[in-house]
């Protein structure tokens, strides 16, 4: 029952990622082939391989990690507080800088990882991310051999389906039915590879992913039954 947990050993998160390169004619003739392959079902006939590859950064193969944003729970006393904070800048020292987190704070048995979709998008893809930079997957993120009950990962999305793998739901649609207040989004999703790539923004990047970080939590505490997080008890470090 999640809520016997300790949420002060969860640390929840969310991950921003892009296209490896701005344009689809930076890649190599072999990438570029690779990607129209890849590619293919999704798009159909409706886009050419150059049209869509604004959409690359949701595959690890083709894409590149900008902001990881986690969150966690350290209470004073009788005093709740959610400390969030940001690691951006080149993918590699990100991925180093994350890391390091994980092994100094979030490496006992009892530490866990919580994300939105995180099982099939944010942890695989930070574990690849690693994996391509020769980076050593830390112990929370290596899964070989685990069986799933010894996998620890949260997953918001996987806890509101309840044993229904038929659906979808969105971090933003999800918050709007359980009454999780929202401020309104300077960018979705889908205009992160402009900001980062044509405007060049990443402040809004890393305001954008720490939301989402939050929301995550707000999530999980509301399935737990418990009070959400109110502004005052949200820091930003």
């Amino acid at each position: 029952m999640i809520s016997k947990l300790n949420l002060e050993n969860i640390l929840f998160l969310d991950i921003e990622t892009v296209p490896e390169t701005q344009h689809f004619s930076e890649l190599d003739d072999t990438k570029q082939a690779l990607w129209e392959h890849k590619s293919q079902y999704q798009r159909k006939d409706e886009f050419t391989a150059e049209e869509f590859y604004e959409r690359a950064g949701i595959w690890a193969e083709f894409g590149k990690i900008v902001c990881i944003s986690v969150g966690y729970f350290a209470n004073q006393g009788d005093l709740r507080k959610f400390r969030v904070t940001s690691f951006y800048g080149d993918e590699i020292k990100i991925l180093k800088d994350f890391k390091n987190l994980l092994i100094s704070h979030f490496s006992q048995t009892k530490h866990l990882l919580c994300a939105h979709n995180g099982k099939e998008f944010d942890f695989p893809y930070i574990a690849r991310r690693m994996i391509i930079h020769n980076i050593e997957l830390p112990y929370k993120l290596n899964l070989f051999g685990k069986k799933p009950w010894e996998v620890p990962h949260l997953d918001t999305l996987e806890l509101w389906k309840f044993g229904d793998y038929k659906t979808y739901t969105s971090l933003k649609l999800l918050t709007n039915v359980l009454g999780i207040p929202s401020p309104k989004d300077d960018i979705d999703g889908s205009e992160v590879y402009r900001v980062y790539y044509e405007e060049k923004e990443i402040d809004r990047i890393i305001t954008y992913c720490e939301k989402d970080t939050i929301a995550v939590a707000q999530i999980f505490l509301r399935l737990r039954g418990d009070d959400l997080l109110a502004d005052d008890e949200i820091v930003h470090i």
